[in-house]
């Protein structure tokens, strides 16, 4: 299992209706963003995830935020399932769309090393050193995160569904995100109004055919993950945020 990312979405997907790559509004994350996660297993507090926004770099002329992620079990859990999972995502810093991927997963005996690079002036994805072609903008298990955060919640009611496509190996397919409403929660670190989202995959993922995943989102500008939570066969995986730093705005979403 992808230890962390089955508290997120699938491979790849794309936006629905963008054939061009258009300019985003981004009001939620900037240049210096840190989040660090305490991930658990049942009751037991098993790794920390940290993800981290260093830097902007060019990359084929195009000025990207540099998206990092780190996922580790603590050393008191490696005896039972070891994990030293690394992402790195190249995101269009107008887009919010992806240019490039490296995925570096050990865990237990699972190794797997994955990059894909975007070509949106050939329309092709180069996978492998193999070409696949694409016809929209593309997004990796990263960037398709940070770009749910800066979508408009404001209008939408509980139970509406957002329409988005999932690209999955060399085949794109439907993936749904519903947003479940309002919801106040309290972690170690506080409590906070919530923006509650969860994402369905028909094909070509991790969680085909079924709605386990729940992450909520601060109510506010910055829409920084504060929990997120997944059914796996035996118990569940959560993330709950427990320091952040260089957030864009002020956290409003904090009641206490």
């Amino acid at each position: 299992m992808n230890f962390f990312f089955l508290l997120l979405f699938s491979l790849f997907f794309s936006q629905e209706n963008f054939s061009q790559c258009g300019k985003i509004e981004n009001s939620a994350f900037q240049v210096g963003e840190k989040l660090i996660f305490d991930i658990s297993y049942g009751f037991i507090t098993a790794g920390e995830s940290i993800m981290e926004i260093p830097s902007t770099e060019i990359l084929n002329d195009n000025m990207c935020f540099k998206i990092s992620v780190e996922v580790k079990t603590n050393s008191s859990f490696d005896w039972f399932y070891k994990v030293r999972d690394s992402y790195l995502s190249y995101v269009d810093v107008d887009g919010i769309f992806s240019h490039k991927f490296e995925q570096h997963i050990k865990e237990g005996r699972y190794k797997r090393d994955f990059s894909a690079t975007f070509n949106y002036t050939k329309k092709i994805a180069i996978i492998s050193k193999k070409n696949i072609d694409i016809d929209k903008c593309i997004h990796d298990i990263i960037s398709a995160f940070y770009f749910m955060r800066t979508l408009d919640f404001s209008n939408l009611k509980k139970n509406d569904v957002i329409h988005l496509k999932n690209f999955y190996k060399d085949s794109t397919y439907d993936l749904d995100v519903k947003f479940l409403g309002k919801e106040k929660i309290k972690i170690d670190i506080g409590e906070f109004n919530c923006i509650k989202i969860e994402p369905f995959v028909t094909e070509g993922g991790l969680f085909k055919n079924t709605g386990t995943i729940t992450i909520w989102l601060s109510d506010d500008a910055n829409k920084i993950p504060i929990k997120m939570s997944s059914k796996v066969v035996i118990g569940s995986i959560d993330a709950e945020l427990k320091k952040y730093y260089g957030i864009k705005s002020e956290l409003k979403s904090k009641l206490k």
